[in-house]
């Protein structure tokens, strides 16, 4: 029980503590300008492992690196006492380093340098020390010499081949091999243990062999070291025969005395094992016995923890990774044969190095803060704790009166300046050690920005948003934001304030668009950082791509229609099962959709239209579905046979997504058409099995066709075939009839069964027949074929007629009586007295009296009336004769009927017969009548075409069909515009006239015209036509441009222009600008060019006045054969062309020696000198 004392100062403690913990320390930024201007104290941050294992052929390297402001100074301790670094020059420190790096290049021993050493970084503000690193070099001793004896064992016994290798550092690993390096084979009998024993749970004859080697190999020299081989000599009561081996029998038939299960490892019912913490637990049992015994584990008071625990070595290795304090306990380990069983108890026990709980972490305070540095561990048994500060125990370091030791906690009260220091925790036990360093440093630091200066910030609108403004100081700068540079902080409502200076805006609005300032202060100054923030309007997907199925080839269109906010640029990625997809030429995308030509199965999947901008994304997703034929089904299968079905099982081939909705069975048989598939049945979609419904005497094969919505799949590979047994017809014979060819006959015919329906062999038709309402009896008669012929019958006689069919198995059922008929004969009356009356334009009524019909010698079949057009009595109108005929079923007494479709104003012809169903009767008397006029058929054709702007031209052709004397035309308009039609006006024209010029009062109005032809009777047929648009581009419709004469003065009076203009051009070139050729006298062309008195250069010579070869001498002159020289454009006989090859013309006479041969042409009187001087 405490004392009232002793309960005050823990409440006292306890008080402390929630304070402290309420503190809130500084955490420094690692931007490099603040850490290059803060002081700090050292920190390690690399050092090698504690216990350091070295290769003894290479150089030693220790780690030791650590950071601080100022850079620290680094010493080291080894065995406790300072290591004089200088002293020994195989030992060099590394610059800016601690890390130590110990050479042998000049000689030394590794060994030498054993031992434990400690590295101290040091600055001003402070002193860090590593681990204490034991460094040891790497051993890899040879094997002792040794003489092995060869062993010797009774066959079935148990057997140890001790391995012991050499102890090395690290420990080698061992394992058996022969000599050649060949493993030996290991199982539930052999296996190697833990120790690196070989051990034999019982010998067999085939395990003699003089070649049982152990070796080791040693990791850091990578080097195997082989021990002498053992020989193995198994004693047998019988000889040992090879060939009589097998799995069953492993000692091929002779007798071995058995054993009950023994340990060889470990010995004795009871063991006990130490692990350690977060290390790897090994139990093995390894035992003895024959047959074999099976090794088993359990744990006492719980089950074996499965994620942790695995079974090796043939069970007889237990192995549980990452130890933990629940791991101990109470392991049994059993192993059995037939004979019986035996147990091993292993005990464990785990116990633990220091582990951290609260490791101490730096802790950065301002002047008259507070803070705590805490280091708690934990172990078993349960770690020690002792702090120190800069390497020295804290009772040998100056007093500090801010600082107070409570356990494991070091509290630290309104720190100053200079306080700095680097504390060290020591948590140890008898299984090792943790030891931490950290520092506590007292800062004091203006406030400063951390962030980039004037940041633009772009926000989605409706969205929440944060505004950063990192910052650092010390003590820790107070905060506030404003919004354009007005108004008090920003804090509450829409807005709220994190520790770390960021706003959050809740929801961003346009009207929270502006600058935004954050300014930090505190007792050592003040600084501030400007957001500006632009609110815009959010990217989203308003036109999401659709589910889709479609059928392979097809081509698919997704659509995604995007909104954004019109300042953002934004792109759109298509994504297929979440992968990107790459374009190709069945691919392509546009800016709202992707399309897919020739779809295949692998495109199908689901795509994702992802949209995205500078500030804010969105997507949607569809899936395509491909569709196909389905596959053609599959293993066809026959069963249940009866004589006339069968049962067709299959099954069904993928239906590549469109669900199968029927089946198509189909048949082939080869005797009838063999090779030839025709449809048997149709079934639904949802079956596999069914009854074929089959015809006798057929021999079968089937196959099945699977549908779907896209279409048929390929025929299933046939089934086995299958004969139905033969039976009698089913079936009469259908389309039976009697009628005559001639006129004492009647043929009896009938469609023949088809193949399937015949049933079996020897197919026959028996047929009936004898006269109607007679009592005779039945004639008949057996055909193979489809037709009997009755002979010697009267003329159009009626008959009884049956039928049956019948085969070698018997008949089939008797048809029912059908009437025939024998043959018919010529009508031997006529129709008389025909005669027409009422007759108009087009029509006319007919009469006459009728015939016997007993004298039709047949079926009556109809009254035909032939008739004729002879002519027309339009004048000069020639016509087609044309016979046509009409028939008329009638059997009254005084029968009559109308003739219609005639031409009007034509003569016609006709006459009248009786008819049967093959021939003609006599015809009647010839009538001769004349139509009336009539209104003419349409103009054949109508054309306007507009000749000006305010003129059309219209142009039509004679009727093709007058019907009556032609007696002129009539023309209706009107004015048609977009809201009413005007009131039509009416034009005639006489008979011989076909065009009309019609001025238009406004070129823009347009007319409906109506043209017809005139007979005495009326107008005729109607010719509608409406008038051509008036064009900006052109007004003349159907008109050749180039003959209007217009256009022909125009295109004239342009040639004569251009015509003069080239002219004028050429004199003036030919001339030779302001230099006159007649003023020039003929002068040598000297050394130096002659220059005339204005300043010019004359380039002629006496070459110059020689006539050009094949010029002309003058106007009358001959003309040479050079037709086409430049001088025959000018007046005289001498052409010149200057240095660029230009024509220099002389237009003027000479007055030389050549005045006198007729050359008398002068300036005034040439043509071309006269547009000259105009010009």
């Amino acid at each position: 029980m405490l004392s009232p004392c002793g309960r005050a100062a823990l409440a006292f403690m306890s008080l402390q503590l929630l304070l402290w913990r309420e503190t809130v320390t500084i955490e420094v930024p690692q931007d490099p300008k603040i850490l290059a201007d803060l002081k700090q104290p050292p920190t390690i941050i690399k050092q090698s492992v504690k216990d350091y294992i070295v290769d003894p052929r290479d150089n030693i390297i220790i780690e030791c690196e650590a950071k601080g402001n100022p850079v620290p100074t680094f010493t080291w301790r080894r065995n406790g006492k300072f290591f004089n670094i200088g002293k020994d020059p195989r030992v060099t420190m590394r610059k800016r380093s601690g890390t130590l790096e110990i050479g042998f290049r000049n000689g030394g021993r590794p060994e030498d340098y054993e031992g434990e050493y400690q590295c101290f970084a040091n600055n001003v503000h402070g002193m860090a020390l590593s681990n204490k690193i034991v460094l040891r070099v790497s051993k890899a001793p040879l094997w002792p010499k040794e003489v092995l004896e060869p062993v010797v064992v009774t066959e079935g016994t148990s057997l140890v081949l001790p391995c012991n290798p050499p102890p090395g550092l690290p420990p080698p690993f061992t394992f058996w091999m022969t000599s050649m390096m060949m493993p030996i084979r290991q199982d539930k009998r052999v296996s190697k243990g833990l120790n690196g024993d070989m051990y034999f749970s019982n010998v067999m004859a085939q395990d003699a062999n003089s070649d049982y080697s152990c070796n080791a190999r040693f990791p850091f020299t990578h080097t195997i070291q082989q021990k002498n081989p053992f020989t193995l000599k198994i004693i047998t009561n019988e000889p040992y025969n090879r060939t009589s081996y097998n799995a069953s029998d492993t000692y091929g038939g002779r007798k071995v005395s058995e054993s009950t299960p023994t340990f060889l490892l470990p010995l004795g019912s009871e063991s006990s094992k130490m692990v350690l913490r977060d290390k790897q637990l090994l139990l093995e049992c390894i035992a003895a016995g024959l047959p074999t015994p099976t090794i088993k584990w359990f744990k006492k008071g719980g089950d074996l923890p499965g994620h942790k625990v695995k079974l090796e070595n043939y069970n007889k290795t237990l192995k549980v990774i990452n130890v933990s304090e629940e791991d101990a306990g109470e392991y049994v380990c059993m192993a059995n044969n037939h004979l019986g069983s035996i147990r091993h108890s292993i005990f464990v026990q785990v116990k633990a190095a220091p582990y951290w709980l609260d490791k101490p972490t730096n802790l950065v305070l301002a002047p008259e803060e507070n803070g705590r540095l805490v280091c708690r561990a934990n172990g078993n048994p349960k770690p020690s704790i002792q702090w120190l500060i800069n390497g020295q125990t804290i009772d040998s370091s100056l007093a500090n009166p801010s600082r107070q030791m409570m356990g494991d906690t070091i509290i630290f009260r309104s720190v100053q300046i200079g306080s700095s220091a680097v504390y060290q925790c020591n948590a140890s036990n008898q299984h090792g050690y943790l030891l931490a360093n950290a520092f506590v440093s007292v800062l004091d630091y203006p406030p400063r920005m951390l962030g980039p200066k004037n940041q633009l910030i772009q926000v989605v609108k409706n969205n929440r948003t944060f505004l950063d403004c990192p910052f650092f100081g010390s003590p820790h700068p107070a905060l506030r934001w404003f919004k354009n540079g007005q108004g008090s902080g920003l804090d509450g409502g829409m807005y709220r304030l994190y520790i770390n200076g960021t706003l959050e805006i809740k929801r961003a609005r346009v009207e929270d668009e502006g600058t935004y300032t954050c300014v930090a202060s505190s007792i050592l100054g003040m600084a501030e950082n400007q957001v500006r923030l632009e609110v815009k309007e959010p990217t989203r997907i308003v036109g999401a791509p659709q589910r889709q199925s479609a059928v392979r080839g097809l081509t698919v269109r997704f659509e995604c229609k995007v909104e954004s906010d019109a300042s953002l640029p934004v792109s759109v990625e298509w994504m297929k099962d979440d992968k990107p997809l790459y374009l190709g030429w069945r691919m392509k995308k546009d800016d709202e959709s992707l399309t897919i030509s020739n779809i295949n199965e692998g495109d199908e999947g689901t795509y994702t239209c992802s949209v995205k901008s500078e500030i804010d994304q969105d997507s949607a997703s569809a899936r395509l579905t491909v569709l196909d034929h389905p596959d053609p089904p599959l293993d066809l299968d026959l069963s249940d046979p009866a004589a006339r079905s069968v049962r067709l099982t299959w099954i069904p081939g993928n239906d590549h997504r469109s669900p199968i909705t029927e089946f198509l069975v189909q048949f082939e048989e080869n005797h009838w058409e063999p090779g030839r598939w025709q449809d048997l049945a149709t079934y639904p979609g949802d079956l596999n099995s069914v009854i074929l419904q089959l015809a006798p005497f057929v021999n079968y094969q089937f196959r099945v066709i699977a549908i779907n919505a896209v279409g048929q799949s390929k025929p299933s590979a046939p089934s086995p075939r299958y004969k139905t047994s033969s039976a009698a017809p089913d079936v009469i014979p259908r389309g039976l009839q009697g009628w005559g060819s001639e006129k004492n006959n009647m043929e009896i015919t009938w469609e023949p069964l088809l193949d399937l329906e015949k049933n079996a062999p020897n197919l026959q038709y028996v047929v009936w027949w004898r006269r109607k309402d007679s009592d005779a009896e039945w004639n008949n008669v057996t055909t193979i074929g489809n037709k009997v012929v009755v002979h010697d019958t009267n003329t159009y006689e009626p008959y009884e007629i049956k039928i049956q069919a019948s085969n070698d198995v018997g008949p089939g059922p008797e048809s029912n009586v059908v009437i025939g008929y024998s043959g018919e004969d010529k009508p031997t009356n006529a129709p008389t007295e025909l005669r027409i009356s009422k007759v108009d334009s087009t029509k006319g009524h007919i009469h006459w009296k009728p015939v016997d019909l007993a004298s039709v010698q047949g079926e009556f079949k109809e009254y035909r009336l032939y008739y004729s057009r002879e002519s027309s009595h339009v004048p000069g109108l020639l016509v087609r004769k044309e016979n046509k005929t009409k028939g008329f079923y009638t059997t009254m007494a005084e029968p009559s009927a109308i003739l219609s479709r005639l031409v009007p104003f034509s003569r016609y012809k006709m006459f009248m017969v009786v008819a049967n169903n093959r021939y003609e009767g006599p015809p009647s008397n010839t009538v001769e009548f004349s139509t009336k006029e009539g209104v003419p058929d349409a103009p054949p054709f109508f054309r306007i075409n507009r000749r000006g702007f305010d003129t059309i031209h219209l142009e039509w052709d004679k009727p093709l069909e007058p019907n009556g004397i032609l007696i002129g035309y009539q023309l209706k308009y009107q004015i048609v515009n977009a809201s009413r039609e005007a009131r039509p006006q009416i034009e005639t024209f006489p008979p011989n006239t076909t065009e009309y010029t019609m001025r238009l009062p406004d070129r823009s109005t347009r007319y409906k015209f109506y043209l017809s032809a005139l007979t005495q009777v009326g107008a005729g047929e109607v010719f509608p036509e409406d008038s051509p648009f008036f064009t900006n581009e052109a007004y003349i419709d159907q008109v050749d441009i180039a003959t209007q004469g217009w256009f022909i003065g125009l295109m004239c009076a342009i040639a004569l222009i251009i015509l003069i203009l080239l002219i004028v051009c050429f004199i003036k070139r030919s001339r030779g600008g302001k230099y006159p050729v007649r003023d020039k006298k003929e002068l040598p062309l000297d050394s130096v060019d002659q220059k005339d008195p204005d300043g010019s250069f004359d380039y002629h010579s006496d070459e110059d006045n020689k006539p050009l070869q094949g010029s002309q001498t003058s106007l009358e002159g001959p003309v040479k054969e050079s037709d086409d020289s430049l001088v025959d454009y000018g007046e005289g006989g001498d052409g010149q062309f200057n240095e660029d090859g230009s024509f220099i013309g002389q237009y003027t006479v000479k007055k030389d020696k050549d005045e006198t041969e007729g050359n008398e042409s002068s300036e005034a009187t040439s043509p071309v000198n006269a547009i000259y001087s105009l010009a």
